[in-house]
């Protein structure tokens, strides 16, 4: 249960250094960093554990870094970012080998057929874009790799993405922290920065979202009939 206690003040507090500090000296560098590899594993991995923080942990781990708690930032780093990649690709495998099991019905709203076979369409024509970009953003990180397994996206092109995604999430939540994470005013407004990061994770998937919708219309416009004024 003490466990669990400074566990739960560590991921409410994760910008101050003092529940690090607790958390080390009672477990010991190491088995903190198994706890923080089985975080980030998690909430990329399963897909019942979205409400884990992801962008958060990384950015704080940066701050607390730089300050000197007793982290071997770039040691964790590099476990991180293992974590990140293995828990996207045992996502995949989870989606790839329930899918075709789950969706199998012709008549159910939820678990049709037809929403397999377009997860399919959808993740062969942009999976590579959508891993990529859903990786910065909270939740759908989560659910990404595993539609996309259940989609059926190539692996090889999955694993490629899935690599440069995670390898680049963890660094960049990382580097953020190292560099931001000591200002007085994000130290004590530290929440609100989290708020913040969450956000303009969001914005390059609504970007996204916003282009393909206007491509879609495009087609729908040009193909409309222009009536034609008779000429006397």
């Amino acid at each position: 249960m003490e466990f669990f206690r400074k566990l739960y003040t560590l991921l409410r507090h994760l910008g101050d250094d003092q529940p690090w500090r607790d958390m080390i000296g009672y477990l010991g560098p190491l088995n903190l960093y198994v706890v923080l590899f089985a975080i980030i594993f998690a909430e990329t991995g399963l897909v019942v554990t979205p409400f884990l923080p992801g962008d958060s942990l990384l950015f704080a781990l940066g701050a607390v870094g730089r300050r000197g708690v007793g982290i071997n930032l770039p040691l964790v780093t590099v476990l991180l970012m293992v974590a990140a990649v293995l828990g996207d690709a045992v996502n995949y495998w989870i989606g790839y080998r329930i899918g075709p099991k789950v969706f199998t019905r012709e008549s159910s709203w939820l678990l049709n057929k037809k929403h397999l076979l377009r997860a399919h369409e959808f993740y062969e024509k942009y999976g590579a874009k959508t891993i990529l970009l859903a990786r910065f953003v909270p939740v759908v990180r989560t659910f990404a790799p595993f539609v996309a397994g259940v989609g059926r996206m190539n692996y090889f092109r999955f694993a490629l993405y899935n690599v440069v995604g995670g390898i680049a999430w963890v660094l960049i939540c990382v580097l953020s922290g190292y560099a931001f994470g000591s200002i007085p005013f994000v130290k004590q407004h530290f929440e609100l920065v989290i708020v913040g990061i969450v956000i303009v994770s969001v914005l390059p998937m609504a970007v996204e979202f916003i282009r393909a919708r206007r491509k879609k219309r495009e087609p729908e416009r040009t193909g409309a009939q222009v009536p034609v004024t008779p000429t006397p």
